[in-house]
C-alpha cells in the first residue's frame, strides 16, 4: 500500500512540474550537467497546486525530496537526456517556517525551515566523498561503502576473499561531490537591546557551493539536523543544530526583516507632508540630550543617506554619509551614538579601545569551523554593517594602524583582504558615525581647533561633516540644560516609583505630563520603518535650482583661493558631500526631487562645520588643507621661511646657525618667536633640521 502511495506522490510531482515549471525543466535538460544541475521550485507554487503536498514537504523533507527527484528523472523530455543526478531545490518558504536563528527549537529537528542572516564565515569548496570504492590489495575486489556525515567508514572485511584488508581507496571508482560550510549570523537589524547575535552552520553541496562570500545577506532553506557535542572519549547529552542546505539565495533587498504594514505606510506618508517634519525629526533623536539641533539634523540626514549612483562605465559614487563628532568629555557624544544605533534599521556599534583592524575589517582564522587545516575569512564590524550604519566611539583611543584599516572602507566602500594566502574583496557599503575627544582630552580655547584633532588627515578628509562640540560655560544655556537634565531624571524617577513602589501614590497623569517633555516626537519603531521605507522607495534627483544653489556656494568659496597667496578653501570632496546631504534632505520628505530649500538647508550645515574646523586661525580664511593635509597654508609658509632663514644664517657661521640669532631674525620678519620655536621643534622631530652643537642649527 505504501508503495502505491509513493508512486502517487511521484505522479503528483510530475504533474506539478508539467503545470508550473515545464520551461524550467526543459532549460535544465539543455544545460545539464555542466551549466545547471538543479531545478529550483517555489514553495508558494507547490502550495497553490496541492496544499497537502506542500505541507508534507515541510514535515518530511527527505522522503519528498526523493520523490520529487524521482519525478524529475521520469519526466518526459523532448531530448534524450538523463537527469540522473539533478537536484530539486525548494525556496521561498512561508513566514511560519522562517524562524529567527535564536528561535530554533527541538521541534524544528528534521523539518524544512528557512533562515535569514549574514554570512560570517565560509570555508573553501572541497570535494567530499559520497561513496568510497575500496580496492582489496589481496584479491582486487572493489568494496563500495556509502559515506554518511561523520567519520570515514572503512570495510570490515573484503566481500571477495573475506579477509580484513589491507584496502586502498580507488578514487576513479569513488563518487565525490563539492562541499562547503557556511556560518550564518542573525542580521543586526533583527536584534534589539544589546542581544548577542546567534549563528547557525549550514552545509551545502554540489552546485550551490561557492556562491556566497562573508558579508552577504542570505536566505537559506534546508533541513535541521543535530550534531553531538564533545569528542570520541566524552560524548555530551547536549546537541548542536546544523542545517543541510537545499538552497541559498543572496538577499539584495535592504532591511528584509522589517514588517512595514499598510497603516505604517499611511502614517509615514502623512508625516512626510507635515510642515515641521525636520523639527520633528530633530526632536526624535536622543530627546534626553539638550540642544545640538544642527548635529541631530545632520545625524538624521546620515540615517536617510544620499542616493548611490551606478554610472554607465561601471564606476560607483557612494551615497552614504560619514560624520565625525569631536568634542569635550560629558557632552553626550556616546549617548547620541547609542541612540542612532537604536533607530538605524541596520547598525553595528563598536568602541575604539576594544577594536582591532581585523575586528573592523575581516580576520583570517584557523579553527574547528574549517577543520583546523584551512584558513577561513571572518567578516568584521564594517562588513556586518553593510547597507547600514557603523557607529565607532572613542576613535582617538584606537591605535593609528587600526584606524588606517578604515580608509578604504570609507571611500571605496569595500575591504580588500590579503591574509594567510586569501585574497578577497568584501562589501562595506555603510555610513560611519565616529566620535572622538580632542588631543588633550578637552579643547584648549587658545589653540586652533584643527591642531587639537589627533587623527590622520587621510582619515579626517574622508568625513563629509565634522562637528566640534565645545563645553563653554554660559549662564542661560547652563540653566536650560540643568532644567532639562533634572526634568529627564524626574520623569525617570516617577516611572520607576510607579513600577517598583506600588504603595506610593503616583498618578498616571503626572507621569504622562513629565514624560511628554522627554519623549521623542516620532516613536523610535515608526522612525526605523520610516527610514527603511524612504531608502527603499525614494531616489530623488536634483532640480536646476538646487544644483545652482550648491554650485554657487562651492564656486564662491573657491574664488577666495584664486589670489596668489591664498589657501585653497575647499576641495571637490565637499561638493560631493553637499550633493549627498541634499539628497538625504529630500528623502526625509519622501520627495522625488531635491528642491532649492534642501540645498540651502545643507549649505548652512556645511558652512557652519567649515567655520569650526576649516578656517585658518591665523588668517581667518577658509583653508581645505587643515583637513586634507593637516597643515595650514600659513603654517607651510612659516616652515618654508624658517628653513630658508636657518640655511641663510648657517652660511655666515662655522658651527651652524645660532638659535638666538634665528629667533631674532624671525622676529624681524614679523614671525612670532614662540611660533618660530614651535616650528623649529617640529622640524627637528622630522629630521629636517639638526643641532651639531648645543643651540646651533643646521638644515639637512
Amino acid at each position: 500500500m505504501a508503495q502505491a502511495g509513493n508512486s502517487e506522490l511521484v505522479d503528483a510531482f510530475e504533474q506539478f512540474f508539467r503545470n508550473y515549471c515545464d520551461n524550467e525543466v526543459k532549460q535544465l535538460a539543455q544545460q545539464y550537467p555542466n551549466e545547471q544541475r538543479s531545478l529550483f521550485i517555489d514553495w508558494q507554487d507547490l502550495y497553490r497546486y496541492d496544499p497537502d503536498l506542500a505541507d508534507d514537504y515541510l514535515n518530511q523533507p527527505e522522503q519528498l525530496q526523493r520523490y520529487a527527484e524521482e519525478a524529475l528523472r521520469l519526466y518526459d523530455l523532448p531530448i534524450d537526456v538523463s537527469l540522473g543526478q539533478a537536484h530539486v531545490r525548494i525556496r521561498n518558504l512561508p513566514d511560519t517556517e522562517s524562524p529567527e536563528i535564536r528561535d530554533i527549537r527541538a521541534q524544528n529537528m528534521n523539518k524544512l525551515v528557512q533562515v535569514r542572516g549574514i554570512v560570517r564565515k565560509a570555508t573553501d569548496v572541497r570535494p567530499k566523498i559520497e561513496e568510497a570504492a575500496f580496492e582489496c590489495q589481496l584479491c582486487g575486489t572493489l568494496n563500495r561503502i556509502p559515506q554518511s556525515t561523520g567519520d570515514f567508514q572503512e570495510p570490515h572485511e573484503c566481500q571477495g576473499c573475506e579477509r580484513q584488508g589491507p584496502f586502498q581507496v580507488n578514487f576513479d571508482q569513488s563518487e565525490f561531490v563539492d562541499a562547503q560550510k557556511l556560518r550564518i549570523q542573525e542580521s543586526p537589524e533583527g536584534l534589539r537591546g544589546g542581544e548577542t547575535p546567534q549563528a547557525l552552520d549550514i552545509h551545502v553541496e554540489d552546485d550551490i557551493t561557492g556562491e556566497v562570500t562573508p558579508g552577504d545577506h542570505v536566505s537559506a532553506v534546508g533541513v535541521l539536523r543535530l550534531e553531538q557535542q564533545g569528542n570520541q572519549q566524552e560524548k555530551s547529552p547536549i546537541f548542536d543544530f546544523y542545517m543541510e542546505g537545499i538552497s541559498v539565495d543572496i538577499d539584495e533587498e535592504q532591511f528584509e526583516d522589517m514588517d512595514i504594514t499598510e497603516e505604517d505606510k499611511k502614517e509615514i506618508v502623512r508625516l512626510s507632508t507635515e510642515d515641521g517634519i525636520y523639527e520633528k525629526m530633530v526632536a526624535s533623536i536622543a530627546p534626553s540630550i539638550y540642544g545640538y539641533e544642527q548635529e541631530k539634523l545632520a545625524m538624521m540626514l546620515q540615517l536617510f543617506s544620499g542616493v548611490t549612483k551606478q554610472l554607465p562605465d561601471g564606476s560607483r559614487i557612494r551615497g552614504d554619509l560619514h560624520m565625525l563628532l569631536i568634542g569635550d568629555p560629558g557632552t553626550g557624544k556616546s549617548q547620541m551614538l547609542g541612540y542612532i544605533r537604536n533607530i538605524a534599521p541596520r547598525s553595528v556599534y563598536t568602541s575604539g579601545k576594544g577594536s582591532s583592524s581585523a575586528g573592523l575589517t575581516a580576520a583570517a582564522v584557523r579553527d574547528d569551523f574549517g577543520d583546523g587545516q584551512q584558513w577561513t575569512l571572518e567578516a568584521g564590524a564594517l562588513v556586518l554593517a553593510d547597507q547600514g550604519i557603523a557607529a565607532v566611539d572613542e576613535l582617538d583611543k584606537m591605535r593609528s594602524e587600526d584606524r588606517s584599516a578604515m580608509h578604504e572602507a570609507l571611500e571605496q566602500q569595500k575591504i580588500s583582504v590579503s591574509k594567510a594566502g586569501i585574497n578577497a574583496t568584501l562589501k562595506s557599503r555603510c555610513s560611519l558615525l565616529g566620535a572622538a575627544n580632542p588631543k588633550y582630552g578637552r579643547f584648549d580655547q587658545y589653540e586652533p581647533i584643527a591642531e587639537q584633532i589627533d587623527l590622520e588627515p587621510a582619515l579626517i578628509s574622508r568625513f563629509d561633516l565634522i562637528f566640534t562640540v565645545t563645553d563653554n560655560p554660559d549662564e542661560e544655556k547652563d540653566r536650560n540644560l540643568a532644567e532639562h537634565i533634572l526634568t529627564t531624571n524626574y520623569a525617570g524617577e516617577l516611572t520607576t516609583q510607579q513600577e517598583e513602589m506600588t504603595s506610593l501614590e503616583v498618578t498616571t497623569d503626572e507621569i504622562e505630563e513629565m514624560t511628554d517633555q522627554v519623549d521623542p516626537e516620532i516613536d523610535a519603531e515608526l522612525l526605523r520603518k520610516y527610514i527603511a521605507y524612504a531608502k527603499q522607495n525614494c531616489h530623488p534627483r536634483m532640480t536646476e535650482e538646487a544644483r545652482e544653489t550648491i554650485r554657487d556656494f562651492y564656486v564662491d568659496l573657491r574664488l577666495k583661493g584664486t589670489d596668489e597667496d591664498a589657501p585653497i578653501p575647499v576641495t571637490a570632496r565637499k561638493l560631493e558631500a553637499l550633493v549627498r546631504l541634499a539628497e538625504a534632505s529630500a528623502r526625509i520628505r519622501l520627495s522625488d526631487t531635491v528642491e532649492a530649500g534642501d540645498a540651502e538647508r545643507v549649505v548652512e550645515i556645511v558652512r557652519s562645520t567649515l567655520q569650526d574646523i576649516g578656517v585658518d586661525p591665523e588668517t581667518g580664511e577658509f583653508d581645505a588643507d587643515i583637513v586634507e593635509a593637516g597643515t595650514t597654508k600659513s603654517q607651510r609658509d612659516r616652515i618654508k621661511n624658517i628653513k630658508q632663514l636657518i640655511s641663510d644664517i648657517e652660511a655666515e657661521y662655522d658651527d651652524g646657525a645660532p638659535m638666538d640669532i634665528v629667533l631674532e631674525r624671525a622676529d624681524e620678519i614679523g614671525m612670532d618667536q614662540s611660533k618660530a620655536e614651535h616650528e623649529i621643534d617640529k622640524l627637528k622631530q622630522k629630521g629636517e633640521v639638526y643641532e651639531p652643537s648645543t643651540d646651533n642649527l643646521r638644515t639637512t
